[in-house]
């Protein structure tokens, strides 16, 4: 799946943009959620992304002029389960691998499908206020990681 981040000097400029909230909106797309991740996974391991990741999103959300409300913007379970994949995928990644290849083989993969939770949650579950607001656990079947 193409997604235009091509090496790991773009991946370093999509999640430092949105860390810093320069990152242009329309270049916040499904592949560069889980460029971020896997960057601040293997470049800022002290980091706690269960806790922090959230606040990263809805910071950036909110600077692009996103709202993070009950039905639009920000979503927890969607983040956690999205953390919980990339973290998964990349320890099956030798550490040297550049990340950009990580990053191609992960959207070449079930992952890089942006409905690929709907194999997890029923879709009325998934956007639901609460599934937006906490964790909620998969109704259709459960994570494999």
């Amino acid at each position: 799946m193409p997604h235009g981040l091509q090496s790991d000097a773009d991946i370093e400029r999509v999640v430092l943009g949105m860390l810093d909230c320069s990152l242009p909106k329309q270049d916040w797309t499904h592949a560069a959620h889980f460029a971020a991740t896997l960057w601040l996974l293997r470049h800022r391991p002290e980091i706690d992304l269960q806790a922090q990741m959230p606040l990263f999103i809805q910071s950036y959300n909110a600077s692009v002029g996103g709202v993070n409300s009950d039905t639009e913007g920000y979503h927890e379970s969607i983040t956690q389960a999205s953390l919980r994949a990339a973290r998964a995928f990349l320890e099956h990644c030798p550490p040297t691998q550049p990340l950009h290849e990580v990053l191609e083989r992960l959207t070449d993969s079930p992952l890089g499908r942006s409905d690929w939770l709907l194999d997890y949650w029923s879709k009325s579950r998934l956007f639901s206020v609460e599934a937006r607001r906490s964790w909620v656990e998969p109704d259709l079947r459960p994570l494999p990681f």
